[in-house]
């Protein structure tokens, strides 16, 4: 049974008392809690229920989570055996390549679990069983051997999976995430098949590796014209990822004499990163113009601008990886500070940098001014670009510095140089997580928020970007987050900042991609009332719902596949009598307000670049503001996509009485 609204919505339970934090925090990363109505039974009121209430709880379609050992565990044919077993790892059937151990292990009695049940996880080494469910009646159980932890993530990775296998789904969704995407991970893929997946999972816009179509290649040019076409017709959009001063891999085999230096002289070929020197003229000219190149071929909605600073994380520490140290950098630095910075990393100089802290200081100082130079430099270049083409979106991708302030001198990023540029320009500035801040857990997006919401005048300009990669510090229970702790991490960023991304396409796992959506939701309130159901978001969102549906008392065109899509705000929905004529299947941009009469749609938008919208009609007239604009079309064979202006407009979209 599927928590879905509407005429044939399932059967409600009351809301659980008790200690409940743990369990609170897990469903709430997907607005699955009693407060939003969600008919579930937490294990403060299960555990002391009597067989006959659980039967009951079961008939009204309750989902009832059952932890160790209790007399409604017993009646439903979970017995502890006489053995029992130390936790330490875990096998989960939802990804069993996934190594789960935990960081305190955990003795528990060996229990049984009824032949009907489905075990999702069980001890490593024994195959005890430890999460198990089952459907009863029109209800579900969800048995844990032990708790899922003080936060809710210490154990148990999948337990949302585990629910929404037996059923329960979350309530509310969206489709507002942006993800890096590296398309050598995705060659082989066919390019509708995906972009209709990611459409579904909620990504509104792919930002592409571009350094891979640097210069021209008949076959990847061929590719990526096609993914940027599936993207187009599932109403995605499409940024170019630049990651300078990486360039690409031909750029860095045919000019040497450009690249850049580490403190020790080696040319700068750090992890995948193949470094250039930007502050050579002659390198900077040459990368312009095959920026300018990359983004007048392919039909970009946007440009990414990442890690625009430098080399490496370990800072000064580590001369190996520490750049920049070009001889224009050396050149300029030593006219304004009578020495070659390089002497700070020649031990038998007596400017070491163990000897010379002031001479450091003085360096990094210059290093931090030089990276933002070069960030602005550049936001000017894609700048001009973008008089040319009007629609492109710019993105500065940014590591935080306020987490973590050493990050600063580590590698010359300090975003309090770049965010007043934010009161000029129109851009969005994502702040990257350094990788020093990966083991803190996902409550450090609300701090991040915090931390920047006093230096900026417009919040609606930040965006976070969440890393899931493999993490080198000693994390727990898996290496890099899955299930519980990513969902969380999207659910907490996402009522943080207004965007979200995520690095990368290729590194979340598949079991998590169906929750990514509900999770990225960002609701504050969720209520059943006699009338309908009333939601209030922080963002447009979508509320699932079953058959035609009126929003605060009006006829709504904005549904598609089972769902109810909502601007921010407070509104009510409750049944419809039928279908509107025109129907507005998808909209990428952030939806303000809708109405349809007939065959007449109005809709007021918000877009920082173009706006796809999918119609279930052709358009035949077009109105922006009140004028009347010829209609761009890009037509497609299960509808048609609307490209409209950027910025913010009210259409109205006139189609035939024909389908």
């Amino acid at each position: 049974m599927a928590l879905l609204l509407g005429r044939a919505a399932a059967g409600w339970c009351a809301a659980a008392g008790g200690d409940n934090a743990a369990w609170n925090a897990i469903l709430s990363s997907v607005n699955l809690t009693p407060d939003t109505g969600a008919p579930v039974i937490l294990p403060s009121e299960s555990g002391g229920m009597e067989p006959a209430d659980v039967a009951r709880r079961l008939m009204q379609g309750c989902y009832v989570i059952l932890e160790g050992q209790s007399k409604a565990a017993e009646s439903l044919g979970f017995h502890a055996g006489p053995k029992r077993v130390t936790v330490r790892s875990l096998v989960d059937r939802h990804d069993p390549k996934v190594e789960v151990v935990w960081e305190q292990a955990v003795e528990t009695p060996v229990f049984e679990a009824p032949r009907e049940a489905t075990v999702y996880a069980h001890e490593r080494r024994t195959g005890a069983p430890l999460v198990a469910g089952m459907r009863k009646s029109t209800g579900a159980v969800l048995w844990i051997a032990a708790g899922p932890g003080p936060t809710g993530r210490e154990r148990f990775p999948y337990l949302l999976q585990a629910l929404r296998d037996l059923g329960l789904e979350p309530p509310l969704t969206s489709k507002r995430l942006w993800v890096f995407l590296d398309t050598s991970y995705r060659m082989r893929v066919d390019p509708d098949y995906m972009a209709k997946l990611w459409r579904k999972n909620g990504i509104a816009a792919l930002h592409i590796a571009a350094w891979h179509y640097f210069e021209t290649g008949e076959q990847r040019d061929a590719y990526l014209r096609r993914l940027i076409g599936a993207c187009h017709r599932n109403a995605i959009l499409v940024y170019a990822w630049l990651e300078l001063p990486h360039v690409s891999e031909r750029f860095w085999e045919a000019h040497p004499e450009w690249r850049e230096k580490t403190a020790l002289g080696a040319d700068a070929h750090l992890d995948w990163r193949k470094l250039m020197n930007l502050k050579n003229p002659d390198c900077a000219g040459a990368v312009k113009q095959g920026v300018e190149d990359l983004l007048r071929r392919f039909d970009w909605d946007g440009v990414n601008l990442a890690e625009l600073y430098f080399e490496s994380l370990e800072g000064h520490a580590n001369p190996s990886r520490f750049t920049p140290m070009n001889p224009d950098v050396r050149k300029e630095f030593r006219e304004t500070a009578g020495f070659d910075p390089a002497d700070l990393f020649r031990p038998d100089s007596g400017r070491h940098w163990a000897k010379n802290s002031a001479g450091l200081k003085q360096f990094l100082e210059y290093r931090v001014e030089l990276a933002a130079r070069i960030e602005r430099e550049w936001m000017a270049e894609i700048g001009r670009m973008r008089k040319e083409l009007p629609h492109l979106d710019l993105v500065l991708t940014h590591v935080d510095n306020l987490l973590d302030p050493e990050t600063r001198d580590r590698i010359g990023a300090d975003a309090r140089r770049v965010l007043p540029l934010l009161d000029k320009q129109d851009f969005t500035f994502l702040v990257e997580d350094p990788a020093t801040a990966w083991n803190m857990g996902p409550e450090r997006y609300p701090k991040l928020a915090a931390g920047y919401a006093p230096l900026v005048k417009k919040p609606g300009s930040l965006a976070i970007d969440i890393n899931v990669v493999e993490r080198y510090q000693d994390v727990y229970p898996t290496r890099q987050q899955t299930g519980v702790e990513l969902l969380r991490e999207l659910h907490l960023a996402s009522r943080s900042f207004p965007r979200v991304a995520l690095y990368f396409e290729s590194s979340l796992r598949k079991t998590d991609w169906p929750l990514v959506g509900p999770a990225a939701t960002a609701v504050k309130a969720l209520r059943r009332e006699e009338r309908g159901t009333s939601v209030d978001l922080a963002a447009s969102g979508g509320l699932r719902w079953r058959g035609p549906a009126k929003v605060d008392g009006a006829p709504w065109p904005v549904v598609s596949q089972g769902t109810v899509w909502l601007p921010a705000g407070e509104h009510v929905v409750e049944a419809g009598g039928e279908d509107p004529a025109i129907q507005l299947l998808d909209l990428n941009a952030e939806l303000k307000s809708a109405r349809v009469e007939g065959t007449v749609l109005e809709l007021a938008y918000e877009s920082a670049t173009r706006a796809l919208a999918i119609l279930n009609r052709i358009p035949r007239r077009l109105q922006v503001d009140g004028r009347e604009v010829e209609p761009v079309i890009w037509v497609f064979g299960e509808g048609w996509v609307l490209v409209l202006p950027p910025g913010q407009h009210v259409v109205t979209v006139i189609t035939d009485s024909g389908v």
